[in-house]
């Protein structure tokens, strides 16, 4: 199935970002804006407490489940932001090779941020994400 995105790389800027500096879908493309993926379990508690890592694993996890409904996967992702409730530059590290680690190949232009708190107890993780699809 042909795949709407097209990442852009820079040959004039730093290659140390792991990640494409931009990605762009055609006009005919369906976008899709997904709310910020959370490290919640299927009765809404918060998995993983404590840990970065297990919190951005469930929170890519809850992203395949949205995309899945939206009709796309992380392969349809145009660009994403990771949020972690730190002020801790490790945590972000830890979280984002989380992330980058389940994309692949599929490097999608991302923001690495991190945020004094988040809106659910326990939270230290969560994924924007906006996909663009073609439809058959």
């Amino acid at each position: 199935m042909p795949r709407a995105v097209e990442l852009i790389r820079s040959a004039t800027l730093s290659d140390v970002a792991e990640y494409a500096y931009a990605a762009t879908a055609p006009a005919e493309a369906r976008l899709v804006f997904l709310a910020g993926a959370c490290p919640l379990d299927a009765d809404g508690a918060t998995v993983a407490v404590g840990d970065v890592a297990g919190q951005a694993a469930q929170a890519v996890a809850n992203l395949r489940t949205a995309l899945a409904d939206a009709g796309a996967t992380l392969h349809d992702v145009i660009s994403t932001r990771v949020l972690v409730a730190t002020d801790r530059q490790e945590e972000l590290v830890r979280a984002w090779e989380v992330v980058r680690d389940a994309f692949g190949e599929h490097d999608v232009p991302s923001t690495l941020m991190g945020v004094t708190v988040l809106g659910y107890a326990d939270q230290l993780v969560e994924i924007e994400a906006v996909a663009a699809v073609l439809d058959a």
